[in-house]
């Protein structure tokens, strides 16, 4: 019984310890933008800021770009199992607004360091392929949330694709209007995913169709 416990936990504690490596590697290689500019930070001061070798980073990231886009990664993914966290009779909408508006409240109230690279993810061309892969990757496990709290069928109904996809293109708006606007980002995270996710709140994604939906 013993064995098999120790057989159960080893992967799972292996994980989470390229977890936190990979995290490290990536808030390293913001930290150094953050401070230096993207373009005056190479590979080789990400590794020695975090004493591991070149091969240790591209185990993980093929570029400075990769890495410090992947914090979104963590952000998205944090969302999705708020998601799956919130009360079974909550409106989907309000679920949704809230779990993507927390993500963005979290970082903003730290300091303007900890939001600093969601700046930098919309200004430099480089990080922006990054960050919209992000997204991407994005809409797959959140539509499977969606799916999960609809009773929809992920494999065959395309509401819950429809509405991630949506989601993810309300985020990425909300912040490039940030970039121009006084506005807190977290605030217009929560008004932007709210107006793509209230018309669908009262729908059956089920049973019914995306033109019968966008017409409730």
């Amino acid at each position: 019984m013993d064995s098999t416990t120790t057989q159960t936990a080893g992967p799972g504690l292996r994980e989470r310890k390229k977890l936190a490596t990979r995290q490290a590697l990536a808030f390293a290689a913001m930290r150094l933008a953050v401070e230096r500019g993207l373009e005056n930070v190479r590979v080789q001061d990400i590794t020695d800021a975090m004493n591991v070798s070149r091969r240790t980073f591209t185990n993980y990231f093929a570029s400075k770009e990769e890495a410090i886009a992947s914090l979104n990664t963590v952000r998205f993914t944090q969302a999705v199992q708020a998601l799956r966290g919130r009360p079974a009779g909550e409106p989907l909408a309000d679920s949704l607004t809230e779990v993507f508006a927390a993500r963005y409240e979290a970082a903003a109230g730290v300091d303007r360091e900890r939001i600093e690279p969601i700046r930098m993810m919309m200004t430099s061309p480089a990080l922006q392929g990054e960050a919209l892969k992000t997204l991407v990757r994005a809409e797959r496990p959140l539509a499977r949330a969606i799916a999960e709290r609809t009773g929809a069928d992920p494999q065959h109904d395309l509401q819950p694709r429809v509405l991630a996809a949506a989601v993810m293109a309300a985020v990425r708006t909300a912040t490039e209007h940030w970039m121009t606007s006084d506005a807190p980002l977290p605030g217009l995270i929560r008004q932007a995913v709210w107006q793509v996710a209230a018309p669908a709140a009262g729908a059956t994604p089920a049973r019914q169709s995306p033109i019968t939906a966008s017409h409730r």
